[in-house]
């Protein structure tokens, strides 16, 4: 087993890292207070290529591994949760599920827009009374000759209201939970979609969440994902690997929080010594480091499985259940360490705390995520 990265892995990881600290954390206490990130920042996501990445060069992606894209994803994590969000959703939701499920009219319609940040796209999968039952969904999608009249509310949408493009999920059919369900490329500013921006959250105050509202939304049938009922397959395919970038995304928040607890440990000093020579606080940032390798494994391991056409769901959840908590841990303990300027936006660690938070609750939560994992090992069907 071979767990060095590639020269070609390292020079990505290394752009990532530079754009990051140029383009992103000059900036990130004022979009945490603002609650809203530069847009502009899109395209230079777009021009770097790192919304193409694993897309095929036909499609205007810029390639690569599933590997590179975590190497991606955690830099960005590192940098500002909010734009990794950006690009965990519109390529890695919405891009990548129209590469796997799209047919060729749909790819090239959709995919170099995507991957070159000139449009943005939002998956349109949870609803207000629907959040962890996903296959009970209500929103409604009628055939009407050769279209689909669809109503219905969507909540907690990243990237709603910037996107461009919605891929949508409805209930076609009479059929019960998952199996009457459909999927949908919607374009944004299809008459009768409206949206509207969700604020006051804990964290990723500088994403763009949004509840979508559809009345009367009409679409023609060739807006069909992949065939009329497999929606929540299709669904279920973009969040086994989207687990995965949330997962890199916590391991970046948990460097990010190891990356201050340290610098400030050696700088700050209490009885005569810099608190870095306190026991109690090595204790601390040795916890986050523990959390930190562990997380990262588990979730290179997911990408090595994709890679190699292996199946990767179960450890997919593992992955984001143990990163998403180690986030939220080592946030916490870097917290600890900073003492009470931890609890000022000056200092990043209250942030990453409130940005790791939701990491547990949004594409599966810790509990869906022990159920995946509980089921798998017992060969219990989910349904």
């Amino acid at each position: 087993m071979d767990l060095e990265l590639s020269e070609e892995q390292n020079a990505v990881r290394q752009l990532a890292r530079d754009f990051v600290d140029r383009e992103i954390a000059p900036h990130v206490v004022d979009w945490d207070r603002a609650e809203s990130v530069d847009r502009g920042i899109v395209k230079k996501l777009g021009e770097v290529g790192f919304l193409g990445l694993t897309i095929d060069e036909q499609y205007g992606g810029s390639g690569g591994d599933h590997l590179a894209y975590c190497l991606v994803t955690e830099e960005l994590g590192r940098g500002d949760s909010s734009v990794r969000g950006i690009v965990s959703v519109s390529l890695g939701l919405v891009a990548k599920t129209i590469a796997s499920w799209g047919d060729e009219d749909q790819k090239r319609q959709w995919l170099p827009g995507l991957t070159s940040g000139a449009q943005i796209g939002c998956f349109g999968l949870t609803e207000p009374g629907t959040g962890s039952d996903a296959g009970n969904l209500t929103t409604r999608a009628v055939r009407d000759g050769d279209s689909y009249v669809i109503d219905g509310a969507k909540m907690f949408i990243t990237n709603g209201t910037w996107a461009d493009v919605v891929l949508l999920f409805a209930r076609t059919g009479p059929e019960p939970g998952h199996r009457g369900v459909s999927a949908f490329v919607v374009p944004a500013d299809t008459p009768g979609l409206t949206r509207r921006t969700v604020h006051g959250k804990l964290g990723l105050r500088g994403q763009a969440t949004a509840e979508l509202v559809l009345e009367g939304v009409r679409v023609p049938e060739s807006a069909l994902l992949g065939p009329e009922g497999k929606g929540f397959a299709v669904a279920m395919s973009a969040l086994a690997k989207g687990r995965m970038s949330v997962a890199a995304g916590c391991v970046g928040i948990a460097q990010a929080a190891l990356d201050a607890a340290v610098g400030y440990a050696g700088e700050r000093e209490q009885f005569g010594k810099p608190i870095a020579q306190h026991q109690l606080v090595q204790e601390l940032i040795s916890d986050i480091a523990v959390d930190v390798d562990a997380a990262r494994l588990l979730t290179w391991r997911v990408a090595d499985l994709i890679d190699r056409g292996r199946p990767f769901t179960t450890e997919s959840s593992k992955a984001k259940l143990f990163a998403s908590e180690a986030a939220v841990r080592a946030a916490n303990n870097a917290l600890q360490v900073f003492g009470g300027y931890g609890y000022i936006d000056e200092y990043p660690v209250g942030k990453l705390l409130r940005d790791a938070r939701v990491m547990t609750l949004y594409e599966g939560t810790s509990q869906i995520q022990k159920l995946v994992i509980g089921r798998a090992l017992t060969g219990i069907s989910a349904f």
